[in-house]
């Protein structure tokens, strides 16, 4: 039984009402003899007060009040027999094993009765409402195999009349034959395609079925290197005798293809027929699978420069290859683009830059980026080549100058790196992610001496060679519910301030995900890291480890876990140790609630300790975008040192880890 309670717009009533008017008032008044008709081929004009010839029946009838009951005349007539508005119900009886989540789905995205049933309505509204929705359950019915069905309809008076529609569904009919006429032309892949359409003799007549089963088909026969194959429609033979049908399908697959060349359309202003290639993750020579090219398509479009893409086979220059054709629209090439931010022990910053993407053709992107806060000042001019030398892989130099004013140190830089990375995004979650990198640095450094806390300053000249690599075995970048990611980071540099020496900074970071209940997720992250080869003062304070943050133990300040100077000031140290684990809950639709329990220290010595953790803990508030959660997290320390706030605040999109 399918039960729900009714909408109506008032215009949409009002114009019902009239017409019910309408048809009583034409039914019920007296019809005055007609007029003569005048001789053929006179000129008489007609008179205004000449009666009208007999209207045709607007509408619905007056009810009968002799009817049985049950008819739809009785069933108006016990309404109101006045014509007066109410509110309604209505309910379904009778689908037994014809019921179904989908039936009842689309039933109540077409139905009359269900989108009208929150507003008034007639005698006639409703008897009109109940003819079109039993037509709408009948073929809904028909379109599940059951195609004897029918659909009676009857108003149960009352207070709030109640409009049953009783169905009666029959018997289900099966497929007695199953033709896919000329897949055998497929040789040894005939097989393989009629699996994929799915349909058997004997399995239930079902038009969802028969709509899945050939696009299951079409995408079989694509992938199996048929470019040019044609699916014909099914065409379904009913025999309500044996309360069977027949379905046919012309499968003409043609000979099967391997990839061409990319062939770029004359007048193409985006990107040309190499780059393209490069692009996507076919090569030529490899068979033909038309799925390829679906994912050919997303990358193009991913790349932002390109607004509309048309891809499609054409014959290759031999018999047994075939070239892809592209044409490419493109999108508006520059953008701006500004932020606004707040974290405690970070301050305000405020963050604007251009960026044209494709200045130097391929997707040679020239970006202007500056940033002003209250603790950091940078301006920084990019050039970021993306899918260069291959899919995903990104080439970026950038020339930077910035002042960073913290509560452990003050540092005013200039830099030039460079970096050759795998990316991962939303579009593209990759499982292996890695990074190359090279900087050269000058950085003017202020701290302080640990023992007095008197100031300290230093410049100094770092070449480094950062290099990472790291797993992503998770289900989602923005909002992982299961699997692992590891990751680690190891950055040889060499520093000169007064001499030359070395030394090499490595991170080693490793989180899970497991769901114990729907919408309910326990994540876990552990971070270990440590600087060798020079002590932790011979070290730029810029280059050592901290903790604190809202990346790192919640509940304390940026940079503020560790030890500290004479002054209460943070200063750093040789090796970190952290771990955070939190309970993801999703209880109210697109919001949730994270309480999380975080902790860490950092260490002078080389190695990570266990020992002196600091721990932070609190709740986060998630909203659940369709981009990824945006989080709120409000934290506050349990053993905090000297100086510490008891309260400190996050926002930032994406989980904590």
């Amino acid at each position: 039984m399918v039960s729900r309670l009714g909408r109506r717009s008032a215009s949409a009533a009002a114009a019902s009402f009239l017409v019910f008017t309408a048809s009583v008032r034409a039914q019920t008044a007296p019809a005055p003899a007609p007029a003569p008709a005048p001789p053929a081929g006179s000129d008489i004009p007609l008179a205004p007060d000449s009666p009208l010839a007999p209207m045709t029946d607007l509408g619905v009838g007056w009810p009968d009040l002799t009817a049985q009951p049950g008819d739809p005349a009785t069933d108006a007539a016990a309404i109101d027999p006045a014509g007066a508005e109410r509110r309604y119900t209505w309910r379904i009886d009778g689908l037994g094993g014809a019921d179904s989540t989908l039936l009842q789905q689309r039933f109540a995205d077409n139905s009359t009765l269900d989108a009208n049933d929150r507003q008034p309505a007639n005698a006639a509204q409703l008897e009109r409402r109940a003819r079109e929705d039993a037509a709408l359950l009948t073929s809904l019915l028909r379109a599940r195999g059951y195609y004897d069905a029918h659909v009676a309809t009857r108003v149960e008076p009352g207070a709030k009349p109640l409009v049953v529609l009783a169905a009666t569904p029959g018997a289900r009919y099966t497929f007695g034959s199953v033709t896919l006429a000329g897949v055998a032309a497929a040789g040894d892949k005939a097989a393989g395609l009629t699996g994929a359409f799915g349909i058997a003799p004997g399995a239930p007549v079902d038009s969802d079925a028969v709509v899945a089963g050939e696009a299951k088909l079409r995408t079989a026969i694509g992938k199996q290197g048929f470019a040019f194959a044609t699916v014909g429609e099914p065409a379904i033979v009913v025999d309500h005798a044996t309360h069977t049908a027949t379905i046919d399908v012309a499968v003409a697959p043609g000979a099967a293809k391997r990839f061409g060349h990319v062939v770029v359309e004359p007048g193409n202003r985006v990107f040309g027929a190499d780059h393209v290639q490069e692009i996507a993750r076919f090569r030529p020579g490899a068979p033909y699978d038309a799925t390829a090219l679906d994912d050919l398509r997303r990358a193009l479009i991913q790349t932002s420069l390109v607004s509309a893409v048309d891809l499609k086979p054409v014959p290759g220059p031999t018999p047994d290859t075939v070239d892809i054709a592209v044409k490419l629209d493109p999108a508006p090439p520059r953008t701006i683009a500004a932020q606004l931010g707040y974290g405690t022990g970070e301050g305000a910053t405020a963050e604007v830059d251009w960026t044209h993407r494709n200045l130097f053709p391929p997707e040679g992107a020239l970006i202007l980026r500056g940033v002003l806060g209250t603790q950091e000042q940078l301006g920084s001019v990019i050039f970021r080549r993306n899918n260069f030398d291959g899919r995903d892989r990104v080439l970026t130099f950038q020339l930077a100058a910035a002042h960073v004013n913290r509560t452990a140190y003050e540092a005013r830089t200039f830099s030039l790196s460079g970096t050759l990375e795998r990316q991962t995004n939303i579009f593209f979650q990759k499982a292996w992610v890695w990074s190359l990198g090279a900087e050269l640095l000058a950085s003017d450094e202020r701290d302080s001496v640990e023992a007095t806390g008197a100031p300290r300053e230093g410049t100094y000249f770092i070449g480094a060679l950062p290099t990472s690599l790291t797993y992503d075995g998770s289900d989602d970048l923005l909002d992982p519910t299961k699997g692992f990611r590891l990751g680690g980071r190891i950055s040889p540099e060499l520093s000169l301030r007064g001499a030359a020496f070395g030394y090499a900074r490595t991170q080693l970071d490793a989180s899970v995900y497991r769901t114990i209940l729907p919408g309910v997720v326990l994540a876990g992250r552990t971070r270990l890291g440590t600087i060798v080869g020079a002590p932790r003062d011979a070290v730029a304070p810029s280059r050592r480890f901290y903790a604190g943050g809202g990346a790192s133990v919640r509940g304390y300040g940026y940079q503020d876990v560790g030890p500290r100077d004479a002054n209460n000031n943070p200063i750093g140290g040789r090796s970190i140790t952290e771990f955070s684990a939190e309970a993801r809950l999703r209880l109210f639709g697109s919001f949730g609630i994270v309480p999380f329990l975080d902790a860490g220290n950092i260490y002078t010595s080389p190695l990570p300790k266990f020992t002196g953790l600091q721990y932070g803990t609190g709740v986060g508030v998630r909203y659940y975008s369709n981009f990824g959660p945006i989080r709120l997290d409000v934290g506050t320390p349990i053993n905090p040192q000297a100086g510490d706030g008891r309260i400190a605040v996050y926002v930032s999109l994406g989980q904590a880890f």
